[in-house]
């Protein structure tokens, strides 16, 4: 899952960030409101992290703008701003949920994860393909309940093609959904990923499919 971060406060930013990543997130930091919207017009994210403090704009602006333009991510604002009206204009706007800082990573992780649960529904239950198994929520793949070790990357692919399963993924999306600031993703970057799979998963009843110029699609082996 691809979380934007819009926070202008490098530390905490960065210290999100890492927190995030290390539970099996995809973390983009966004240091202004600005440049919030240049992301979400290149790329495609799952939920939005707002502080309201921007450098360039109020968070509650940005917020309307983006519920203003049918976006219909879940938002969660971050702010120090404790006071209850702030809290009442940030629901009224369109935020999904509302936390003070300072605050607890556990609690703020938790509020991701229900987030998540109650906009993506089915995004927390095992996806079972061949001898494979899923566990979106914790982040962890096994084979007959071993657990299967995969680099970041071949992680960030499969899960893509695990949550898409019997549906065709193209190069471009599963590049735009890997990639952050720091670290772009190119379509043959992704051809080199999806190779390494191939190779790994083949004694595990499942097949990487390549469907010509359309993109990859996962599905179980019929000997599976």
């Amino acid at each position: 899952m691809k979380i934007l971060l819009i926070e202008d406060d490098a530390v905490l930013g960065d210290g999100l960030s890492h927190t995030l990543n290390g539970s099996g997130y995809l973390v983009t930091v966004a240091t202004s409101g600005g440049y919030a919207e240049q992301l979400l017009r290149a790329q495609d994210f799952d939920l939005i992290v707002l502080d309201l403090g921007l450098p360039d704009m109020d968070g509650l602006e940005l917020l309307r703008k983006l519920r203003l333009r049918k976006l219909a991510l879940p938002i969660m604002i971050l702010t120090a701003r404790d006071n209850i009206n702030d809290r009442i204009s940030g629901i009224e706007q369109g935020a999904d949920d509302y936390m003070t800082k300072p605050f607890e990573l556990k609690e703020l992780e938790a509020r991701i994860h229900a987030l998540i649960r109650r906009c993506y529904g089915g995004f927390n239950d095992a996806i079972v393909i061949g001898r494979l198994t899923l566990d979106p929520r914790n982040h962890r793949l096994s084979v007959d309940d071993e657990p299967l070790t995969l680099s970041a990357r071949e992680y960030g692919v499969l899960e893509i093609l695990l949550l898409q399963a019997g549906k065709v993924v193209s190069k471009d999306r599963m590049a735009q959904r890997l990639t952050n600031d720091d670290d772009a993703l190119t379509d043959n970057a992704v051809e080199i990923y999806v190779h390494r799979l191939r190779k790994r998963l083949e004694p595990f009843g499942v097949m990487i499919r390549t469907v010509r110029g359309l993109g990859y699609l996962l599905e179980a082996t019929t000997d599976a």
